[in-house]
């Protein structure tokens, strides 16, 4: 039995050889050869395997690369062309290869021709259906895949016209095991069939999705709408900045030459300047100590005098205090008592030449000793100053002797920036040179204003200086100007930063506050700067509260070590032509007169600053305390007036009330006592005597009524029965 079972296998392994060795032989068919009837077996059982895979007619790769191993048969691939790969080329146009071979063997119009129509025409179904197939479902692989399996792949795809054969070339490649042995038929086939089963699809499903996918589309279409905008706004921008830029760059060549030349004459000018400048300043200390000195040495001499003569006189009332060889001061008498009586001469002949130009000028009657100042000087201490001050002139003439004239002129500076203002007006603007040039003509006005001062007679005002004229126009021109141009407060600039700082000296070391022409003109020049230069009146410019600040000093220290009031006793004063009377009567009015001085300062400096200094430091210190050491009559009366001419009359307009400012309330008590004192003095005289008593008492209700002190005029008026007082009232108001 088993040797009869292995003789069966072994013909159909034999008819299998056969089989596959016609199979084998499609792949070496060559183009004109006839094929014989074992080539066309093999041919229609190819057809029928690929029908049964339910796939294409496979197509072998290579010969030895790979084979079909199945139960029946062996079957070798299919025609194969005639070049280096040996396939058979498939193409619309050509006939089918069966075609070719049947009408070689002549067998057309046959059995075979019919049954291969109706098998083209069953294949062609089946292959619509397969493909219909396959386009609704992907064929899924079975999960318990046996490790070695045979799988077939397309390689290419080509178009094929209806009803054409579909034997559509596969490549065969063999997986798993390579030895050779044939494969179990159960396992030949490599997918699985698939699945019929499909997703209803419903009309609302269709609608949803294309719903969603209408609105997609929307949102889509409003972004790139947006995006499209926002693109065409941002071309609409490039252009406008293309234009604006084309038509401001016309003048930038132009813009930068400007700035270029500018900055190199600035670079120029700043180094003349830094080796100027040191020079300028050198001159300047000098010219102001020269100054410095000139005043020291007056202020020196008049405490000198001072000193002199208070030594004098006291000596008379209390010689058994001195120490033999040294005076009230500790000096040593021989030496001191010998420089004194020089400087007594030279102090008497300048009291003998102040009274001969009174009386050539007729002031001798009006005059009051201590009102004068006595500021004569030497004719050596003259010489030696001028001599000095021409020095220091010439110097400042030759600073700029080895500069050209374009850069230590002001008229050329001036010349150099304005044109540059004219024609480049922006760039000037945008460099912000108007706030430079005040620095840059600093020096070049210090050194013009070296000599300058304000407290000489014959001192030129800086209004009028080839500076000040020259600068005066600078930026005006035909244009309408803008309120923020800086060119405009160009000289307002320049006097803070230059004439300020210049007062401040003269205050600090030149000022002689007991000098009332001094006075004056320091209260001119500053009344000038804070009426004509509003940044000059401003609070906070820190060079105007340095420069009064100065003012203040000066006039406090004046206060301190300049003013000096000498108490004798009555008896001592009733001579008037004595030494002592003399002295005393000129330190009086030398107060009054500092007193004046002091008040000159009335609209610069505050009410409440004055009346501290004047009435607080002066009148009530110093004035008020003489006023009692004298004598009560008509010479009182005669200081009491001409001490409250001094007060400004703006202090007494705005007061209510019958009661005057609080400072002068111990001299309205004096004035009362006064009043007293002449009428109980007139008690017992003559009527000439009592009628002048009583017109003094009348006269200090005028004065009490000036000064707004009412409550203390109706008293005394009360007091003493004078009926005119309305009439006196008002009389002085008027």
């Amino acid at each position: 039995m088993d040797m009869e079972s292995e003789k069966e296998e072994e013909k159909p392994k034999a008819g299998g050889g056969a089989f596959a060795n016609a199979l084998s032989s499609l792949n070496v068919l060559r183009p004109g050869e006839i094929p014989d009837a074992a080539f066309i077996h093999a041919a229609r059982k190819k057809r029928q395997m690929a029908r049964e895979l339910g796939d294409f007619t496979p197509h072998d790769s290579e010969p030895g690369k790979g084979r079909l191993v199945r139960e029946d048969e062996n079957d070798a691939s299919d025609d194969e062309d005639d070049d280096e790969k040996r396939r058979i080329v498939f193409s619309v146009k050509e006939k089918s290869q069966r075609q070719k071979i049947a009408e070689e063997i002549g067998i057309e119009g046959s059995d075979d021709d019919a049954l291969v129509a109706g098998e083209q025409d069953e294949e062609l179904s089946r292959w619509e259906q397969e493909q219909i197939r396959k386009g609704i479902n992907i064929p899924q692989v079975q999960a318990s895949q046996p490790a070695e399996v045979n799988m077939y792949y397309p390689s290419t795809y080509q178009a094929m016209p209806y009803g054409s054969s579909y034997g559509i070339p596969y490549s065969y490649t063999a997986y798993g095991s390579s030895d050779g042995k044939s494969q179990k038929s159960d396992n030949s086939a490599p997918f699985k069939t698939p699945s019929n089963e499909m997703t209803p699809v419903t009309i609302d499903l269709v609608k949803k999705q294309l719903k969603d996918r209408l609105d997609s589309m929307k949102d889509e279409h409003k972004a790139n709408r947006q995006q499209h905008e926002k693109h065409l706004q941002s071309r609409v921008d490039s252009t406008r900045a293309i234009e604006r830029l084309e038509g401001s760059s016309g003048g930038i060549g132009e813009r930068y030459k400007f700035l270029q030349e500018m900055r190199g004459y600035v670079q120029d000018l700043l180094e003349c300047f830094s080796e100027k400048v040191p020079l300028i300043n050198e001159l300047e200390s000098a010219i102001h100590q020269l100054y410095k000195q000139r005043a020291s040495r007056l202020v020196q001499r008049r405490q000198d005098d001072i000193k002199d003569e208070s030594s004098e006189f006291s000596s008379h009332s209390n010689k058994a205090l001195m120490a033999p060889n040294l005076d009230s001061f500790g000096r040593d008498r021989a030496l001191y008592q010998e420089h004194a009586k020089r400087r007594i001469a030279e102090r008497e002949a300048r009291r003998t030449r102040r009274r001969q130009a009174r009386e050539q000028t007729g002031k001798m009657a009006d005059h009051l000793e201590g009102l004068s100042s006595d500021d004569e000087e030497t004719s050596t201490d003259i010489t030696n100053f001028n001599l000095e001050k021409d020095r220091i002139s010439k110097e400042s003439s030759k600073v700029f002797e080895d500069v050209l004239e374009s850069f230590y002129s002001i008229d050329c500076i001036k010349s150099q920036f304005e044109a540059w203002r004219s024609r480049y007006y922006t760039s000037y603007k945008d460099a912000y040179i108007g706030l430079c040039l005040p620095k840059l003509f600093n020096p070049l006005i210090r050194l013009q204003l070296l000599t300058w001062t304000p407290l000489e007679a014959k001192c030129r005002d800086f209004e009028n200086m080839l500076w000040f004229e020259s600068l005066l126009f600078y930026g005006c021109e035909e244009r309408e100007q803008e309120r923020e141009d800086v060119d405009i407060a160009l000289l307002p600039t320049i006097v803070e930063k230059v004439i300020l700082p210049k007062l401040t000296v003269i205050a600090e070391s030149m000022w002689d506050p007991f000098s009332t022409t001094q006075t004056a003109r320091m209260v001119g020049i500053t009344l000038k700067l804070v009426n004509g230069y509003p940044s000059v009146a401003n609070a906070e410019n820190k060079n105007t509260q340095v420069y009064l600040k100065a003012l203040l000093l000066r006039m406090r220290r004046t206060l301190d070590d300049d003013v000096f009031m000498p108490l004798y006793p009555k008896n001592v004063l009733e001579n008037k032509n004595s030494g002592p009377y003399l002295f005393f009567q000129r330190q009086f009015w030398s107060s009054v007169k500092l007193l004046g001085n002091f008040l000159q300062w009335y609209g610069i400096f505050s009410n409440k600053t004055l009346q501290e200094l004047s009435i607080d430091g002066l009148l009530n210190r110093y004035i008020l305390m003489a006023f009692q050491n004298s004598e009560y009559g008509d010479d009182s009366i005669k200081k009491a007036q001409n001490v409250i001419s001094c007060f400004p009359k703006q202090w007494f307009v705005n007061l209510k009330g019958e009661r005057t400012i609080s400072q002068l309330e111990n001299f309205c008590r004096y004035l009362v006592h006064l009043a007293d004192t002449l009428y109980r003095n007139s008690i017992g005289c003559s009527d000439v005597e009592k009628r002048n008593a009583r017109e003094n008492i009348k006269q200090i209700i005028k004065l009490l009524a000036s000064v707004h002190a009412l409550d203390h005029a109706v008293a005394v008026a009360g007091e003493h029965n004078v009926k005119e007082f309305k009439s006196l009232v008002e009389g002085k108001s008027a």
